[in-house]
């Protein structure tokens, strides 16, 4: 039986990327919270193609996987979009809005502590997103952050169709309702989140987050440099996938989207859930070695990290 098909629903924007040579913990003081005011001087400043969606489809495209993307951009991004398409991505259900194009922007610290602000400009535009052509199909739904009601139209689709589903609210953890994250968390096969979103959705749920962790099949916490941890009521015992090593620490931005794609691509594949974390890792470490969310690399070079952190092989 082939593989489903990879339909990731998320935002497409322009990131500007920045970097201090300073951490956020020796410029916020908290008892002066309620005046807080930072400035720091930037070392780096970058602009590059984004939007979780879109980094997540680019990397899928560079491990062989060929995912439809469903997101909403403006005119300005056409070249953007014919960029991705020439990766190997379907672009064709692309919504294009007489709105900007969102944008990222975001300073990150030297301990890889991040600020940032999203534009969601073209984002809001995003009505006609639905995944009524593929109601029918062997598909596999990646709902990432974008427009939150969006996200509930789309989670709605997939109860109504009975869809696999990889849920993954991100950084709209803050943004979505309790009860539209809650259908979220009940229609995935799959959860994914970082630390910080696990302990937020778990609060906006009215959940502890063992019961949150108990109420889905497959449930994935990421820890940044610590790794990531593979849970849930599928699993007998917890999974613990280390980070992979980068060559250099540039910049963090889109290592879990990156990490996401390995994930979903083995995953899709039916792949042992360890060796799903560990691809994850190992495309996220790439990512962390450049600015910009969305690195050029080769199946060859993945492969070859993978085989030298885990001692073992794997076929791309």
């Amino acid at each position: 039986m082939s593989s489903p098909q990879a339909i990731i629903c998320g935002s497409i924007a322009i990131d500007r990327i920045m970097n201090f040579s300073g951490q956020y913990r020796d410029l916020i003081h908290p008892d002066k919270l309620h005046v807080l005011s930072l400035s720091v001087l930037l070392e780096e400043l970058k602009e590059s193609p984004g939007g979780v969606g879109a980094n997540i489809a680019n990397s899928l495209a560079l491990l062989g996987d060929h995912p439809v993307l469903l997101g909403s951009v403006g005119h300005d991004a056409e070249q953007y979009i014919n960029k991705l398409s020439a990766a190997g991505i379907n672009t064709n259900f692309v919504h294009f809005s007489s709105l900007a194009t969102a944008s990222f922007n975001v300073i990150t610290d030297i301990e890889g502590s991040q600020v940032g602000g999203f534009y969601p400009g073209a984002m809001s535009d995003s009505q006609s997103l639905t995944l009524k052509p593929w109601s029918t199909k062997n598909i596999f739904v990646v709902i990432s952050p974008h427009d939150p009601k969006t996200m509930k139209t789309q989670v709605a689709e997939c109860q109504k169709h009975g869809l696999r589903l990889l849920y993954d609210p991100g950084q709209q953890v803050m943004n979505v309702s309790g009860d539209d994250l809650q259908e979220g968390v009940a229609a995935a096969e799959v959860v994914i989140v970082n630390d910080y979103e696990a302990s937020m959705l778990a609060k906006k749920i009215t959940a502890t987050e063992a019961q949150l962790k108990s109420k889905v099949p497959i449930f994935i916490t990421t820890y940044g440099k610590d790794g990531s941890i593979i849970e849930g009521s599928k699993l007998e015992r917890s999974i613990k996938v280390p980070a992979v090593k980068p060559t250099k620490v540039v910049d963090p931005t889109g290592a879990g989207d990156a990490y996401r794609a390995g994930f979903i691509f083995g995953h899709l594949r039916q792949w042992d859930l360890n060796t799903c974390g560990q691809l994850g890792a190992v495309v996220a470490s790439f990512v962390i070695e450049q600015h910009g969310t969305q690195p050029q690399l080769s199946k060859e070079s993945i492969m070859k990290r993978y085989q030298a952190t885990f001692k073992e092989r794997i076929e791309l």
